[in-house]
């Protein structure tokens, strides 16, 4: 870093930046809660104020109170960069080292207008996923990066660049942490204090930890599980698609734009309600979904088109989901699975629309008149559980999609929506798709969401990774090998590809681990540019929460958050190049403690070293949490494991006799009159 001993705005601003143009089209974030106190808000600004010189604070300081007040959050727009963002070619960066670099491509990416849900207030989707909370800290993380050499690690708290600290080569070179709050204080009124006072940042899953590739990211795992769901629930045979099915849902953003895309790959018919009818026009540009309906109507007669033919098809129902849901049940259309994916992490927060917004009426609320809004959100939420009971009775299949949603009817009052009627601890009487489906189908085997992306740009590269994957895979292994195989096939054809040059592709510890060495091997002998791994935080061991991703654990510890943390840990201390760990995810603020990595591969044997032991314990980890929660199917990967020479040794459960254990508390409890 030369001499310096520090990096400030002013060694990247020899002049305070002009405050930039808006342009019209892009989607913008909505007024977030604001609650300070006079006092509380004198800090807001102070805190905001560290990144600022001396001399431009008198001018910046009513600036950002004005933020404050307006927008509930203070984002430094006059730091914005003028023009798109976007992930450029990897040798258009300056830096020492390629981990730099690469870094500083998927932070772009993830601020690309054509990923990111509120690009200017650096929201990548799930309606509050931050890469960063300010633009302040854009640009010193920017800094940081172009300077950090290979032994130095940069250190992230919430957004905030705490600096370069010394570390060894084998080191992380990013080490990433977003919204970890103390017990005591971790749920979302204290986090939305923490966050307006700015030092709180929603990472989401992979907004904040960089890793973000557009809604291509969930369509693998929604076409999982809409297959998977096919099969175990309507009798399709494994080899089969969704050839003539129905599935609804809504939700067209970030994350929940892939429903539409996923069904179409299955082979079923979608219907999807959104009611920001600038999401419905980004998914129709991207080819996305098929076509848009305006009525309940005329969204079921186009299904049922696709339907009779049998060929697959997606339409955007611009309209609220309950209005979509009382029509069906009011003309008795079957519909064969159904879930929904609006944000109901932030449900009071503008994630979910009441029935009776628009959603521009919706908007204002949110900034007007939050308490009126959120009555209207439990009113809707109560219609919409109703509409789904019905639908139910009816023989639907339905499962809650990890958005929370479950979560947020039984917070709005509803206690009927609990197992046991009284409260959550036991879970709901729908169950997540990773009760039922993902997680004995998929992350019990240690199948997940592994992910790469060409940091050079080219789609050459990108193809001759698609082609590198497939000879990977050995289809003959298990039918989710066969599905995989057919997944990275299509890849091409299907256009899923939005911003960078990237790729999904669920696998298993050893796939993982044998696609990663190919690729490193091809970036060393020239054949493609140099590649980053990753994957979704929302995977085997990735991620701890009772209602999504840990929802098939039965033995008590769904309430922990040991394994995310213990696998970021591992992560880290095995030589990731990127480590995050989040607070919240997918279904909000106390709910879940989730975890990722990201892993440049340059070409060197150094890589190759610690692919051969962070890439399977990534994995491996949460295999043996499952197996030692007695999951049948993680039972026997892990005995699998153990006979293989990997310098590994997991430790298997003895199982019991459930009826004897049963009938000994039984009659305990009975004698002893508890």
């Amino acid at each position: 870093m030369n001499e310096q001993t520090t990096f400030t705005l002013a060694d990247i601003f020899t002049k305070l930046p002009d405050y930039p143009a808006f342009d019209p089209t892009i989607r913008r974030a909505p007024k977030r809660h604001f609650t300070l106190s006079e006092i509380e808000t004198q800090l807001a600004l102070k805190n905001a104020l560290r990144y600022i010189p001396k001399p431009w604070q008198k001018q910046l300081a009513p600036e950002f109170l004005d933020e404050l007040l307006s927008r509930g959050r203070i984002y430094g727009y006059r730091f914005r960069p003028a023009g798109k963002i976007y992930g450029k070619p990897i040798d258009q960066y300056q830096g020492n080292i390629i981990e730099g670099k690469a870094l500083q491509v998927m932070i772009d990416n993830n601020l690309d207008f054509d990923v990111a849900l509120y690009p200017y207030e650096l929201i990548t989707y799930g309606e509050t996923g931050a890469v960063m909370q300010n633009w302040m800290q854009y640009h010193l993380v920017k800094k940081y990066l172009q300077e950090i050499n290979n032994h130095q690690t940069l250190v992230m708290m919430s957004g905030h660049p705490l600096g370069l600290f010394d570390s060894l080569k084998s080191s992380p070179r990013a080490i990433i942490t977003n919204g970890l709050m103390i017990g005591l204080y971790d749920d979302l009124e204290n986090w939305n204090r923490a966050a307006q006072l700015g030092v709180a940042s929603y990472g989401q899953m992979t907004a904040g930890g960089w890793m973000y590739i557009g809604p291509q990211g969930i369509v693998h795992g929604t076409y999982s599980t809409l297959l998977n769901a096919g099969r175990s629930k309507l009798g399709i045979p494994n080899q089969d698609n969704l050839k003539g099915r129905l599935f609804v849902s809504s939700g067209l953003g970030g994350m929940s734009g892939a429903q539409g895309k996923a069904a179409e790959i299955a082979g079923g018919v979608a219907i999807i309600a959104e009611v920001d009818d600038s999401r419905i026009k980004t998914r129709f540009d991207q080819g996305w979904v098929k076509e848009i309906a305006k009525t309940p109507q005329t969204a079921f007669e186009k299904a049922q088109i696709a339907i009779d033919k049998q060929i697959p098809w997606s339409i955007a129902f611009h309209g609220n989901i309950v209005d979509l849901l009382e029509y069906a049940v009011k003309e008795t259309i079957h519909i064969d699975l159904l879930s929904d994916q609006t944000s109901c992490h932030a449900v009071y927060e503008g994630g979910y629309c009441p029935v009776a917004l628009s959603f521009a009426k919706r908007t204002e609320m949110l900034k007007n008149h939050p308490d009126q809004f959120k009555e209207l959100v439990n009113q809707s939420l109560k219609r919409h559980y109703e509409a789904i009971k019905t639908l139910i009775s009816n023989h639907v299949y339905f499962f809650d999609y990890g958005n929370s949603f479950l979560k947020a009817i039984y917070d709005s009052g509803i206690t009927d929506i609990c197992k046991n009627g009284i409260n959550d601890i036991d879970g709901f009487i729908w169950p997540s798709y990773v009760e039922d489906i993902l997680g004995p189908v998929l992350f019990d085997y240690g199948y997940g969401p592994f992910r790469w992306v060409c940091l050079s740009g080219l789609e050459s590269d990108l193809d001759k990774t698609d082609q590198a994957a497939m000879t990977a895979i050995d289809i003959n292994r298990r039918f989710q090998d066969l599905d995989n195989y057919n997944w990275i096939r299509d890849a091409k054809q299907n256009h899923m590809t939005v911003g960078t040059k990237a790729r999904i592709l669920y696998q298993d510890a050893l796939g993982r681990l044998k696609i990663a060495k190919k690729f490193n091997k091809m970036v060393r002998n020239g054949e493609v540019g140099p590649i980053m791994l990753g994957r979704d935080h929302h995977d085997t061991g990735g991620t701890d929460s009772p209602f999504r991703e840990t929802s098939n654990i039965k033995d008590g510890s769904n309430v922990m958050a040991e394994m995310a943390t213990q696998v970021a840990l591992g992560n880290a201390s095995r030589g990731m190049s990127l480590v995050a760990l989040h607070n919240g995810g997918g279904v909000g603020i106390g709910k879940a403690i989730n975890g990722g990595f990201g892993m440049v591969l340059d070409g060197s044997r150094r890589v190759d070293a610690i692919l051969e032991t962070a890439i399977a314990y990534d994995v491996m980890a949460g295999v043996s949490r499952r197996s030692w929660a007695r999951n049948e199917n993680a039972l026997s990967i892990a005995k699998e494991y153990n006979t293989l020479d990997r310098n590994t040794t997991i430790t298997i459960p003895y199982l019991t006799d459930d009826d004897f254990i049963n009938h000994l508390v039984h009659e305990k409890y009975i004698k002893g009159g508890k």
